[in-house]
């Protein structure tokens, strides 16, 4: 579904100029779910902000589905390709209803049943309708992310770039925004491009996870090894270690990891 291949990220001019991204590479196959994991300006979320046109100094090549994109983003990419944000308080209008939010982005993608569409997208995303009409400061954080999720899914997108999407969540809020997350995927089909800081939800959400440091992608495991501790870069053992966490033999949902 998604192809990246020495992808650079930069900002600034010719003269002074910082590198973000370096010579990044990965795939993600069709119903997979991959995530990127590392510090604080790693270049995480610049990967996905390079991949959905949000980002324009960057190199190397982005393939979604096999198709090759240009710089410029066409109105088939956003069919295709969705963002849920981190923020779920800065990323919706707060003079627009929940309805308006939905109905936009539907007659923006030339949607027709609109009224179908919205009660679905609210449905599936776990709120009910009574919440159609509400603003975004009559919704608590969890509830907001529900309706960017919504928004998000609303064009039919088989891949879905989250940017932490419940690093901004209170810690029981987070585990429902996830699994609903995991739901989700199963039973549309999506690819997730997942990003965060912590350890458990990459554990929990993704198949395969890559280390980030200093733009640069340092070492890529599959989940089972990243349980296991089977780390080869000192970076990655050092990030497990550094997180506080130690996997439990026999883990729950959202537990592969107990906090010390």
């Amino acid at each position: 579904m998604l192809r990246v291949e020495n992808l650079g990220v930069w900002f600034g001019g010719r003269e002074v100029h910082i590198h973000a991204v370096k010579e990044v590479s990965f795939q993600v196959t069709t119903g997979s779910s991959f995530g990127l994991i590392g510090e604080s300006g790693s270049g995480k979320s610049t990967i996905l902000r390079a991949i959905v046109g949000l980002i324009r100094n960057l190199s190397g090549e982005i393939e979604i589905d096999g198709s090759q994109l240009c710089v410029a983003r066409s109105k088939d990419f956003y069919k295709a390709v969705q963002m849920v944000f981190q923020d779920p308080y800065g990323s919706l209008h707060p003079r627009q209803t929940v309805d308006r939010v939905l109905a936009e982005t539907l007659h923006l993608h030339e949607f027709t049943d609109s009224e179908k569409r919205i009660q679905k997208l609210l449905d599936d995303v776990g709120l009910g309708q009574e919440f159609r009409f509400r603003y975004p400061h009559q919704l608590s954080g969890g509830q907001r992310q529900r309706v960017s999720i919504a928004r998000a899914l609303a064009p039919e997108p088989r891949l879905l770039l989250l940017d932490e999407p419940t690093s901004a969540l209170d810690v029981s809020v987070q585990a429902e925004i996830l699994n609903l997350l995991s739901d989700l995927r199963e039973s549309r089909g999506l690819t997730y491009l997942l990003v965060s800081h912590d350890i458990p939800v990459v554990a929990h959400m993704c198949d395969v996870v890559g280390f980030m440091k200093h733009g640069k992608l340092v070492e890529t495991v599959s989940t089972a090894e990243l349980r296991r501790g089977n780390m080869l870069h000192d970076y990655s053992r050092d990030l497990l270690l550094a997180s506080g966490y130690e996997y439990k033999s026999q883990p729950g949902p959202l537990s592969e990891f107990n906090q010390q």
